[in-house]
């Protein structure tokens, strides 16, 4: 059950629309099913001694604007309260006297009318629909002094919260006052009028979460977002610094022809200004050694980026697992710029998913638990590269590496919502999980092409090669594992992998062990992948066991001047298992 409540300073215009058709003939049936007194005519139901509706509706405006006429000066400017209560979708059907009860519980607990108070203020509840009801009261109580409404929101929705557990509805998580400014009604209906599948609110908030994901300076942040094609407006001190700075689409204008204005603090309330700022100065990406082993040229700069970006994701899970909220908290906000990252350079097959994952975590950015911004350093650093190198191909060695991120950005989302569970956090718990679940969906299309190689690689590996590796697996990896897995079924690119590793150099058994004490595997979706995914990082395999790599000795003997770039190039590599390099493969640009 959701409340939302709103402030105005016409009675009569606010009763028009909510007895009237509807902005898209959407009321069906207005009347009232409470009021203060329970004999409020009812401009929907008394037509006996008022056949014209506008003469009730005139006669119900006076009645409630009475106390507000007799206060004159007195009464506030916005003296009309205004709460919808609506039920989630899903519930059944409350009928009139349930939506009386729920109207009366509400005015009792923000104040507005408490119960056996003969001076509350006057109020009445409007049901045009099957699924909400409208609550109007005047802000003037019987005594002519004003209502005393601190928190009427946050009590609201507690009540809400109490009504749905008696009335056996669907449980909603309670709000901190944390999240972003939903749309208004207004804004809904003009995107649908114009043909945007959103509105601009939401689109603008989009494009200022892109535009700051590993952001170096605030210049920075205002190209990009000219360049994703936003006006950009800046609010200047006398002195000339900036203030602020408002955002609007190109052709979304106003009834008289000018563009509509969002302030940054109205999109999200760490979309400000100075909120940016703080995260530019504090977190301000530094340069770095990649994690990533240089020579290996044969590797796009996206493929490279983002196994950069896997590193620094795993470590990021261990904070979320010491008592340290600071570094959690700023640890959240750089996990979502780097979700901002992938999504806008991701290839056309998963980046719907990766958009959705990263709206979904932008809830989960922000919380009560003030953030040390120094720690996003890291994350802001890993972004920062990803969004520099461009796009991914969607195939070969890029693909690959988006699949073997995207894997551990489900575990990072899953740490967050344990996080934020342990600490109350329901709502950005609930939209970790969210995110994770899209993440699952982008990295199974992600990893379709790279595992179906790795399964027909340990498929085809001599049977005394699998029983040794399936030997490994059984010694190493914890019973319980082996058990819930099914391992014997689904292991071939699991053995594939330990197989490629040997060719490189590695232990299989240690490299093992170690991809297991990097973190624990009780959250993983699929162990078998995450643990393939793992071990081709450490032992530096291609993410795309198809496109080969060159051995780390001779690249190393490759000089790095411009003048051999295109002939290192074109040299062939060597590839693992057989496998063989792929003719189409596009030259990573230098």
């Amino acid at each position: 059950m959701v409340p939302d409540i709103g402030r105005g300073s016409r009675t009569h215009g606010l009763l028009v629309y909510l007895y009237g058709p509807g902005r898209r003939e959407e009321h069906t049936d207005a009347h009232l099913v409470g009021s203060w007194d329970g004999f409020a005519p009812d401009p929907g139901r008394d037509t006996g001694l008022d056949p014209d509706s506008k003469v009730t509706l005139a006669r119900l405006t006076a009645a409630l604007d009475l106390r507000v006429k007799q206060a004159g000066d007195r009464a506030p400017a916005k003296h009309v309260w205004h709460c919808s209560v609506r039920t989630a979708p899903g519930d059944r059907r409350l009928n009139d006297e349930e939506w009386n009860a729920v109207a009366q519980r509400i005015v009792h607990a923000t104040g507005i009318a408490p119960a056996g108070d003969p001076d509350g203020c006057r109020w009445i509840a409007v049901r045009h629909a099957e699924d909400h009801i409208h609550i109007v009261a005047t802000l003037v109580r019987g005594d002519l002094r004003n209502p005393r409404l601190n928190y009427d929101f946050n009590k609201a929705q507690a009540e809400c919260r109490r009504i749905e557990k008696e009335m056996g509805l669907r449980r909603l998580n309670a709000g901190d006052g944390t999240a972003a400014k939903n749309p208004s009604s207004a804004e809904r209906f003009k995107a649908e009028r114009t043909g945007r599948p959103e509105t601009a609110r939401e689109t603008l908030r989009e494009a200022v979460r892109r535009a700051v994901a590993g952001a170096d300076s605030e210049e920075e942040f205002f190209t990009r977002l000219r360049e994703a094609g936003v006006r950009v407006k800046l609010r200047h001190a006398p002195s000339g610094d900036a203030l602020g700075y408002n955002v609007a689409l190109s052709g979304d204008r106003n009834r008289d022809g000018a563009p509509v204005w969002y302030p940054g603090s109205k999109l999200a309330p760490d979309l400000s200004l100075p909120k940016i700022r703080l995260r530019l100065t504090d977190g301000a990406p530094e340069p770095s050694a990649p994690a990533v082993a240089a020579d290996r040229t044969n590797w796009s700069p996206p493929a490279r980026q983002r196994r950069n970006a896997v590193v620094i994701a795993e470590r990021s899970v261990t904070l979320f697992e010491r008592d340290e909220d600071g570094q959690a908290a700023a640890q959240l906000v750089g996990v979502g710029e780097l979700l901002d990252a992938v999504a806008q350079t991701s290839p056309a097959a998963t980046r719907a998913e990766l958009a959705a994952a990263a709206r979904a975590f932008e809830r989960a950015t922000r919380s009560h638990v003030r953030a040390e911004r120094a720690d996003t350093r890291a994350l802001r650093s890993a972004a920062r590269g990803i969004v520099q190198a461009g796009g991914a191909l969607g195939r070969g060695e890029d693909g690959g590496t988006t699949a073997m991120l995207v894997s551990t950005l489900v575990l990072v989302t899953l740490a967050a919502a344990r996080w934020h569970s342990a600490r109350g956090h329901a709502q950005q718990a609930h939209a970790s999980r969210l995110a994770a679940a899209h993440l699952r969906t982008a990295y199974r299309q992600a990893a379709a092409a790279p595992m179906r190689v790795l399964h027909d690689q340990g498929r085809a590996l001599p049977e005394a090669q699998r029983r040794t590796h399936e030997a490994t697996l059984r010694a190493v990896l914890p019973e319980k594992v082996v058990r819930a897995e099914g391992m014997e079924a689904r292991t071939d690119a699991l053995i594939a992998t330990l197989a490629q590793t040997e060719r490189a150099g590695h232990g299989s058994e240690a490299l093992l062990r170690q991809a297991i004490d990097m973190r624990e595997l009780d959250s993983a979706d699929d162990v078998n992948d995450v643990l393939v995914w793992r071990l081709r990082r450490i032992a530096q395999l291609p993410a795309h066991p198809g496109e080969g790599a060159r051995r780390p000795q001779a690249a190393t003997r490759q000089a790095t001047t411009p003048s051999n770039r295109t002939s290192e190039r074109n040299t062939t590599a060597s590839a693992p298992l057989g496998t063989v390099q792929d003719p189409n493969r596009r030259p990573s640009r230098r």
